[in-house]
């Protein structure tokens, strides 16, 4: 699913994006198998699609849809990479990602080990981060608390549901 969210979208109204268009479609499509695509570049460091996502916005999506995989899927999850241009971002959301499907989440306060560091730094010129976190707050509200026709990410959601929902038989609803 894909969902034209508007430049400079956050953690917040991306996770609100999420929640209100892809649980309600899986539930409704019922499929076989789950397939994700989990790029980067929607982080707030990469040039590509300018939005501003944290890697701890993209760890709780992982988990979402890992969870939506169990309900929707039977557990049958295909899960990719793609796009990410930033090498401690990419390296961060994937190991994030690999733990999540492989039921050992990892803790975001975690250290990266030392040797990847410098690695890192060597590679890019710059100080690779700490820890797994960005420190991020990742909570958002839910789509169904209340549509705001005077956010543009709102607006987003309703395009999307109305263009969508109609054909797996969900209305959109304010």
């Amino acid at each position: 699913m894909n969902m034209a969210l508007p430049a400079g979208t956050a953690d917040a109204g991306w996770l609100r994006a999420l929640d209100a268009v892809v649980p309600p479609l899986l539930r409704a499509f019922r499929p076989q198998i789950l397939v994700s695509q989990h790029g980067c570049d929607s982080h707030w460091l990469d040039p590509m699609a300018g939005l501003r996502l944290s890697v701890d916005a993209q760890r709780v999506a992982h988990a979402a849809i890992h969870q939506l995989a169990h309900e929707a899927a039977g557990g049958r999850w295909l899960l990719t990479g793609g796009g990410g241009y930033v090498l401690h971002v990419v390296a961060r959301t994937w190991t994030h990602l690999l733990a999540e499907a492989a039921g050992c989440p990892t803790d975001p306060r975690a250290r990266i080990p030392d040797r990847w560091r410098q690695y890192a730094s060597r590679r890019t010129g710059q100080q690779a981060p700490e820890l797994m976190t960005e420190g991020s707050d990742p909570a958002f509200s839910r789509f169904e608390s209340g549509y705001d026709p005077a956010d543009p990410v709102d607006r987003a959601i309703m395009a999307t549901r109305s263009a969508v929902f109609p054909e797996h038989g969900l209305m959109p609803e304010p």
